[in-house]
């Protein structure tokens, strides 16, 4: 945290290029390779990108949170219940992919309009008890993104090496 609003740039720019990493990631992969729980348990490929979605709403809340002055940000159900109750695993890759580009498309763009005090902009985090700017979250959602690319890249090895 504490990053300077200057950082916001490149960091709604990491945002706006998840959904075509996640793409790429995922594209001409086989159905039974996506949806495969890998060993001891865990998300496949697709409810990791399932995930991405389920939490686009939690961001743009916070973002909510931060317009209405609220002194706490609202919290992330830990227990990730929504991905699990989605069964993203039934549902066709491309139903996900369209659905989070469309919605990350819609936070960029209002990322995009956001002023210097907007970002600077501070309530308390509830799980990381901390304060928490925007600019702050922005980071903690990019680190976020690429923690999933980088478990669908574990999985994708994983894969090609059974």
């Amino acid at each position: 945290m504490g990053l300077a609003a200057e950082a916001a740039p490149e960091l709604i720019e990491r945002l706006r290029g998840t959904p075509a990493r996640l793409r790429e990631r995922t594209e001409h992969l086989d159905r039974s390779i996506l949806t495969a729980t890998p060993p001891g348990g865990g998300w496949s490929i697709q409810e990791h990108a399932g995930h991405l979605l389920d939490l686009e709403p939690l961001v743009t809340g916070r973002l909510d949170d931060y317009d209405a002055g609220r002194p706490v940000l609202r919290a992330a159900d830990m227990t990730n219940r929504a991905t699990t109750e989605a069964r993203h695993n039934d549902r066709p890759l491309e139903d996900i992919l369209h659905a989070f580009d469309q919605q990350r498309r819609a936070l960029v763009t209002r990322l995009e309009a956001l002023d210097a005090a907007a970002l600077a902009r501070s309530a308390h985090h509830p799980r990381l008890n901390v304060p928490m700017r925007v600019v702050d979250m922005l980071s903690f959602q990019a680190e976020h993104d690429d923690y999933h690319l980088t478990s669908i890249t574990d999985l994708r090895r994983m894969a090609a090496t059974a």
